[in-house]
Parts: structure tokens; C-alpha cells; sequence
């Protein structure tokens, strides 16, 4: 069973957001996860810890264990003024987990699918 780690916002830690879009999503994409036989660990960064304490969560987690992918979600990539987020979250991936996949969704409902893209997209150029 791989073992995935998908990194994204707590829906409900987002000033003046609706979070329940976005938290049935996630528990939508949980569920694929596991219908697919992929082991799920989330990681949910607090918004309003940006910057170090996010940081520090997020290489815990990332130490804790090898991963086969690591999942960015949309909400990191996506949202105005998070472009450093997002790279440096890519840069702690590669750093921490080298071996890893690392692979992006358009929604948390479709996480499962774009993780699978990637580990085969792995298995094609690392083979």
C-alpha cells in the first residue's frame, strides 16, 4: 500500500471562508484513498501560522516516515501571495522526502487520482 502525504490548509483556520465545501472534500478524497488502497496521512497547515510554525509542522511530518508521493493541495498553490508557500513546501519535499512523488489536484475530491498519475509517472522515469 503506498503511503501518501497530502499537505494543505485546514479549511476551517481561513478568515471569512467557508469551510465546508472544501472539509466535505477532503473527507471525499479520504474515502478515494482508501477505496484505491493508499494509505492517507493529512497534514493541515493552520493559515494562520504561516511562515515558521507551518514550516515546522509540515518537516515533522515529512521525517516521520517515507512516503511514496506527497500530494501539494490546490489551496497552497492556488491562493494569492502564496507563491513562496508553495515553493518552499515543494523545496521541503524534495529535500525531506527525495525519493518521494510529488504530485498536485485540482480539487481534494480528485487527490487520489493525480497521486496515482504521479507514482506512475514515477515508476515510468525512475525504472
Amino acid at each position: 500500500m503506498p503511503n501518501v502525504l497530502a499537505i494543505g490548509f485546514d479549511p476551517h483556520t481561513i478568515p471569512g471562508f467557508d469551510p465546508a465545501p472544501i472539509a466535505a472534500g477532503i473527507e471525499q478524497g479520504s474515502r478515494r484513498f482508501a477505496e484505491l488502497g493508499l494509505t492517507e496521512d493529512l497534514c493541515l497547515i493552520d493559515f494562520a501560522e504561516l511562515g515558521g510554525t507551518a514550516e515546522a509542522k509540515i518537516v515533522e511530518r515529512l521525517k516521520q516516515k517515507q512516503y511514496d508521493c506527497v500530494l501539494i493541495g490546490g489551496g497552497v498553490r492556488k491562493g494569492p501571495g502564496l507563491l513562496e508557500l508553495f515553493q518552499t513546501l515543494v523545496n521541503l519535499v524534495h529535500w525531506h522526502q527525495p525519493q518521494a512523488a510529488i504530485a498536485f489536484n485540482e480539487s481534494p475530491g480528485d487527490s487520489a487520482d493525480w497521486v496515482l498519475k504521479a507514482l506512475e509517472q514515477q515508476r515510468k522515469h525512475v525504472e
